[in-house]
This record gives C-alpha cells, sequence and structure tokens, in this order.
C-alpha cells in the first residue's frame, strides 16, 4: 500500500491522507445535488403510474357499458379491477427493472423507448405464459388492448417529457450537473460529446485538469464554454465539485495515476453522494454491439464486429424499396410542379445528372432536380478561391450559379426528392452516409473510405445534424458511426427528423 500511496502523491493526487473517506456530514452541500433529476424521475413515475392505471382498468370501466370494447370482457367487474391493479403493479416492477427510469437512461439517444418496449414485451410475455398455463382466457383484454395501448401512451408521454426537457435545456437544466475530470488530450473531445450529444442528460459545470496541463487544450474548453470553470490537480476535484454543486463527475479517459487512481476516486466519493461516470475510450460503437462482463473483479467489454452483409441488409433494401415506393406516388404532383418552375426559370433541363460513389465505390448517376445554370460545371474552377467548404467538399453560400427557383429548392432539400428513383434502381438507400463525388473519394485517407461499405442514402446523420455548417471531420466520423451502427429504428429516427430539418433547414445551401 505504502508503493500505491507514493505513485499517487508523485502523480499530483495528493498524499494518501487528502483521500481518506470525509464524514458525511461534512458534504452535507451534496444534499441539493441532482435535485433536477430527482424531480423528473418522481415526475416519470407518476405519469408513469397514471397512464398504466387507467389502460389497467379500463376493462373493468368498460364493462355493462356500450362501447368498442365491451364485447372483448368476459370477467366481472370485481375480477377485472384485481386484475388491473396486479397488472398496474407488475408494469412499474417491469418499468423500474428494466431502468426506464433512471438517470442516463431517460433523455438520452433511443435507449429509454427500446427500454419500455423490453418492460412492455416482458409483461406481455408473462401475461401470455399466464394465459396458457391456466386457460384464463378473459385475461386476453389485457394483453390485446390494455398493454398495446399503454405502451403507445408511455412512448408519447416520454417522447413529450422530452420536449419539454428540450426547452428548458436552453436555459441551462439539465437532469445532472457533471464535473468532467482527465488529462489534457482527452477533455477537450469528451467536452464536445457530451454538450453535442447528451442535450439535457448532463450539463458540464466545471472542469479538472488531471497531470499536465496543456494551453492547447484550454483555449478548445475556452471555445467550446467561454465561462466554464476550470481548476487543477486531482487535489481540489472534491472542493470543485461542493463549490459547484455537481452530483457526478465524469471521467474523462485513463488518469495520470492509473488504474489505482480511479479505485481511491471511487472510494473518496462514497461519502459525498457524488456518482462516478468513467468514459470509455471506446468510441463510435453502438450500445448494441458493446456487451460487459466481470472477470474476477476486472471490467470487459466485449465488441461485435461491424457486418456489412446479411438479414438487417435485406430487411434495409425491403424497407428502402417500399418507402420509396410509396413517397414517389406521393409526391408525383410536387415532382410535376417542381419540373415546371424549373423548365419556366430559364434554359436547361430539368434533372442534373451527377456520377457518384455508390456502395464500395462502384459508380452510379445520381438524379437530382437542376437548381443552377446550364453551364454550372464549367464555371466551377473559377469559383475554386471562394470555396467555404470544408475539406474536399467545395460549398458557396452566395452561389452565382443558383438560379431563382434552385436557392428555394435547396434550402428545402426538395432538389434531392429525384434521389427516391435511385433507391428503387438499388444504388443508394432512403438513410445512408452522403453520396461522394470521385475527386472526394480520391482525396480520402485511412479509414474514410470505409463510408462506401453501405450504399449511400437520400437523406442520414449527416443531413439531420447541421450538413454544411459541419467540418469535414466531423461530417466523416458521423457517416462512419452510421455505416457500422445503423439499425432499422434508427433510420426511422433519421426520417423523422429529416422532414423537421426540412422544415427548418439549417446549413442547407
Amino acid at each position: 500500500m505504502s508503493e500505491v500511496s507514493s505513485r499517487l502523491g508523485e502523480s499530483k493526487l495528493g498524499t494518501i491522507r487528502s483521500w481518506a473517506p470525509s464524514s458525511p456530514v461534512a458534504n452535507g452541500a451534496f444534499a441539493k445535488s441532482g435535485a433536477d433529476g430527482r424531480i423528473h424521475i418522481r415526475r416519470l413515475f407518476t405519469t408513469d403510474l397514471l397512464l398504466v392505471g387507467v389502460v389497467a382498468l379500463l376493462p373493468a370501466m368498460a364493462e355493462g357499458r356500450d362501447s368498442a370494447l365491451e364485447p372483448l370482457v368476459t370477467g366481472s367487474t370485481t375480477y377485472n379491477v384485481i386484475v388491473g391493479l396486479l397488472l398496474v403493479v407488475a408494469w412499474m416492477l417491469s418499468l423500474r427493472l428494466f431502468k426506464t427510469q433512471s438517470i442516463g437512461i431517460v433523455a438520452v439517444g433511443l435507449q429509454e423507448y427500446k427500454l419500455l418496449l423490453t418492460a412492455g414485451a416482458a409483461l406481455a410475455g408473462g401475461l401470455g405464459i399466464i394465459i396458457g398455463l391456466t386457460g384464463q382466457d378473459s385475461l386476453r383484454v389485457f394483453l390485446i388492448f390494455s398493454l398495446p395501448l399503454g405502451l403507445t401512451l408511455l412512448m408519447a408521454s416520454r417522447w413529450t417529457w422530452r420536449q419539454c426537457l428540450a426547452r428548458k435545456s436552453r436555459g441551462g437544466y439539465a437532469l445532472s450537473k457533471v464535473v468532467l475530470l482527465g488529462q489534457a488530450a482527452d477533455l477537450p473531445f469528451t467536452l464536445r460529446q457530451i454538450a453535442r450529444c447528451t442535450g439535457p442528460a448532463y450539463r458540464v459545470v466545471g472542469v479538472v485538469f488531471d497531470g499536465e496541463v496543456g494551453a492547447e487544450a484550454q483555449a478548445e474548453i475556452r471555445a467550446i464554454y467561454p465561462a466554464l470553470p476550470i481548476a487543477y490537480g486531482m487535489v481540489s476535484l472534491e472542493s470543485e465539485a461542493n463549490r459547484l454543486n455537481a452530483d457526478s463527475v465524469l471521467v474523462a479517459g485513463p488518469l495520470a495515476g492509473g488504474n489505482e487512481a480511479l479505485q481511491y476516486l471511487g472510494w473518496k466519493l462514497e461519502s459525498t453522494g457524488t456518482k462516478l461516470i468513467v468514459a470509455s475510450s471506446l468510441i463510435g460503437v453502438a450500445n448494441r454491439r458493446v456487451r460487459t462482463s466481470l472477470l474476477d473483479g476486472f471490467a470487459l467489454l466485449h465488441v461485435d464486429l461491424a457486418r456489412f452483409v446479411g438479414l438487417r441488409y435485406f430487411l434495409k433494401r425491403c424497407f428502402d424499396v417500399l418507402f420509396s415506393s410509396i413517397v414517389l406516388v406521393g409526391i408525383a404532383p410536387i415532382l410535376g410542379v417542381i419540373a415546371l418552375l424549373i423548365r419556366l426559370d430559364g434554359p436547361g433541363k430539368v434533372f442534373f445528372l451527377q456520377e457518384r460513389a455508390g456502395q464500395d465505390g462502384r459508380p452510379f448517376k445520381m438524379f437530382k432536380f437542376r437548381t443552377m445554370v446550364e453551364d454550372a460545371e464549367a464555371q466551377l474552377a473559377t469559383l475554386q478561391d471562394q470555396n467555404e467548404g470544408s475539406g474536399p467538399l467545395f460549398k458557396l453560400k452566395n452561389d452565382p450559379r443558383v438560379t431563382r427557383y434552385g436557392k428555394w429548392l435547396r434550402k428545402y432539400s426538395l432538389d434531392e426528392l429525384p434521389q427516391f428513383v435511385n433507391v428503387l434502381r438499388g444504388e443508394m438507400s432512403v438513410v445512408g452516409p452522403r453520396p461522394s463525388l470521385f475527386k472526394e473519394v480520391d482525396s480520402y485517407q485511412g479509414h474514410t473510405h470505409r463510408r462506401l461499405l453501405i450504399k449511400p442514402g437520400v437523406t442520414g446523420l449527416w443531413q439531420v445534424s447541421g450538413r454544411s455548417n459541419l467540418s469535414w471531420e466531423e461530417s466523416v466520423r458521423l457517416d462512419l458511426y452510421y455505416a457500422e451502427n445503423w439499425t432499422v429504428l434508427s433510420d426511422i429516427r433519421i426520417i423523422w427528423k429529416t422532414l423537421s430539418v426540412m422544415l427548418k433547414p439549417d446549413g442547407a445551401y
């Protein structure tokens, strides 16, 4: 232990005395930490209870009344009330068991909705087993009616709460206040990710540098949050968390003192009520590809390999064909109006065909409505020195080649509607990486080529995350993440977000 103590002291952790557990009374300032999160969890519990209670007791309320549900109800009122109350208890326990009301789950990504569905599926399975074993057909009304309706209402409720939190987060509200701890090489990236990805779930209220302090890292942090408090040295962590009323410490990457430092940090925070969160160095991998296991107290992360063939991709193709067919039939009148406007706008073809790199770099002709003058490609060379795009992309906000109606079409992404024809032909997908020009592909370096492992998409993470406002590196990162981690559910989410982006365009020019 003396060796550990010495090493911790040498790595700016302070002496072992500074790491002795503090008195809980001395850390009473933490009593208010996480109050916003606890209040929100109580609200979620109350809302869930009300919704589950209503749908579980509907069969009892429908008995003897002239309603669409009444023919399904076979038990007595007393029987249905008792079963309904038992269903409420079981459902709420299932929601708790699957952590659907936990900080770190609510208001973050799709995990909250997935766990709601999992809890409902587990309850439906249990109810189905009971019906099969006991022959109680009167329970089927709860399985057929109450569970599906309840799940729908719970999902809608969580979405509504999330919108409320998103509005409040613009004023600095968050469910959890965190102090970010780490070395200079890791802090800026982690801070950007929290700011970009977590929404109202986490808000960084302070940063503590561990080990050497880099001027460049400080400048990056100040560029993201100019007024964010910054402290130096592990010994200042507890006082900073106390002063800032933080309820969690988030460790960004390895600490200067190694694994022992992290272990001592956990012991130190035990008496304060402050949670310890450790950011994994594993990035760009979705939750569904990661499993954890313990080997004699040693945590192991099992990462499934990314796959680019198989049943999931067959289902994606089926979805592409069905969705693009419905869209093309539905928007046919709009396509006709747009074609007419382009004709009236000036000479030239209605459609613009451009060669792009498809899956595995195979060339294909991508369809778009023409939004520029006929000789736009010839004029490109004279505009290269005005390029405002990032990386190999050419972008110009006030491009003189864009026609009058072309500006409007590009702003609302209507010029890309003909790409659904490419989807039907199997050259593109509804959702995928941005289709690249071959001159862009020629400039790819290293892992950037991995974005060509799947078909490009009409829309994608790039389109719903800021488009031309993003840096080239961020655009590539989003495309790579999608290529390796997509799911049908994430595709549906991106399509939904695309509709809102089209109505309120940002970064489209």
